[in-house]
């Protein structure tokens, strides 16, 4: 099975009903894509295991979408599948809106300060209760970046390149 990078778009929270439907949580700000959806990868991301799948039928509810599999025809079959992932390829995620930039995008970014000292690349982002935190890791150690205007000073996604103001003692925790 193909290992092309993957974007998650919604979490399957638990069943729906007696037919196998699953309810979703979607993890993207433009939730009416699920309604034209018509493949999707089920991604245990934390194992890396990855099931393609079919949609038959998708409808909102609330803030929740409603999915359908084929082959998922039963409360118990959609139950095994809580807590897994809805995923596309990365190269199918909707364009980002002018201006903006999806987290994912800036793993592997050269994170350096404006005065052109490399702090490192950044590896993952952790979403936190005030701003996301950029895990950068350095030559030797770990750094956070709070993901917030009066450090971030400039990011180019094309170029893989983040340049920060960090303000005293930052680099050092």
């Amino acid at each position: 099975m193909s290992r092309e990078k993957l974007v998650a778009i919604g979490e399957i929270v638990r069943p729906h009903g007696l037919r196998g439907e699953v309810r979703v949580t979607p993890l993207t700000d433009r939730p009416e894509r699920f309604e034209s959806i018509t493949a999707c990868v089920v991604w245990d991301a934390a194992r890396d295991e990855r099931q393609p799948r079919r949609v038959i039928a998708a409808r909102r509810q609330g803030d929740a979408v409603l999915l359908a599999f084929e082959g998922i025809e039963s409360p118990e079959a959609a139950r095994a599948l809580t807590g897994r992932l809805i995923a596309v390829p990365a190269s199918e995620a909707l364009p980002p809106r002018p201006g903006s930039f999806y987290p994912w995008q800036l793993e592997g970014a050269r994170v350096t300060t404006e005065d052109g000292r490399d702090v490192g690349r950044v590896t993952r982002i952790e979403q936190g209760p005030g701003q996301d935190l950029w895990v950068v890791q350095g030559a030797e150690r770990e750094h956070l970046i709070p993901a917030v205007a009066e450090i971030v000073l400039d990011v180019d996604v094309a170029a893989g390149r983040v340049v920060i103001r960090p303000p005293a003692g930052l680099l050092e925790l």
